[in-house]
């Protein structure tokens, strides 16, 4: 049973993986991926046609290192990674009833907890993929211009910040999927866990760990504190913030699982 289960899901995930790279729907989540290229691109083509080059504090090595960590914590994970996730994963079965389409899933002789699995592990996929391409753009494009082209000292950086996106999306995909399946508005719990997350260095230490912010930033390859404003807390190692996304991922599945069992498609009240 347990192979059948895991044949079902391989199906679900090589079919919903086309669908969230290449539908429509995925439309918006390329645009939100095009800003922070969209940067970088204008900020290397600014710094070319000044007379002194770049600013200083942005040259060689350490310089290549502390802009990039700048725009990938601001314009890539606290902004184009939250709400391409917000976008990929409330849809999930959010617009497969606006599609009209979720009947057809459950006609077909696949367990619904199976279906969550595949499901989530596609939307888990794509955004991965994407937005791991755009910050491997982007860090390229910055490494090759302030850097001399020097990339090898880029490599341990690029694998941790892909380990970042990689965890960022399980943790707040796990979330908006369930925000998804129990909300008619996702709407504003996106925008309240927005605000929450970029509360987080300005909240006591107990707080902070309700977050996912916190626990993706034992991953950071370089410091990324807030200076004399934040309240200091002992940071999570890894080897209890990954086990800890799991169990929380986890958790959620659980939660969505139980309650697509419940789900009836009613497209007239949508």
């Amino acid at each position: 049973m347990k192979s059948l289960w895991w044949r079902q899901i391989q199906g679900i995930l090589r079919m919903e993986v086309r669908k969230n790279l290449l539908s429509a729907r995925a439309l918006p989540i390329y645009l939100l991926g095009a800003i922070p290229i969209g940067i970088v691109t204008l900020f290397v083509l600014v710094a070319s046609y000044l007379e002194d080059g770049p600013p200083t504090e942005f040259a060689g090595a350490g310089g290549a290192q502390i802009f990039f960590a700048l725009l990938f914590d601001l314009g890539i994970f606290r902004s184009t990674l939250y709400f391409g996730c917000v976008w990929v994963f409330m849809n999930l079965f959010r617009g497969e009833v606006l599609d009209r389409s979720l009947h057809y899933y459950f006609l077909a002789p696949v367990k619904r907890e199976v279906l969550v699995a595949g499901k989530f592990l596609s939307a888990w996929v794509g955004a991965t993929i994407l937005f791991g391409a755009v910050s491997s753009i982007c860090l390229a494009v910055i490494y090759n211009f302030l850097d001399a082209g020097n990339l090898t000292s880029a490599v341990g950086h690029w694998l941790a910040y892909l380990a970042i996106v990689a965890m960022a999306t399980l943790g707040y995909g796990a979330i908006f999927m369930v925000a998804g399946l129990f909300m008619r508005n996702p709407v504003i719990p996106a925008i309240l866990i927005f605000f929450w997350e970029g509360l987080n260095p300005f909240l006591p230490s107990l707080l902070k760990k309700f977050s996912v912010v916190f626990y993706v930033q034992a991953l950071y390859p370089i410091d990324m504190s807030q200076g004399p404003i934040e309240i200091i807390s002992d940071p999570v190692s890894l080897w209890f913030a990954i086990p800890g996304f799991l169990l929380f991922t986890g958790a959620m599945l659980f939660l969505a699982g139980m309650q697509i069992r419940r789900m009836e498609v009613h497209y007239a009240d949508d």
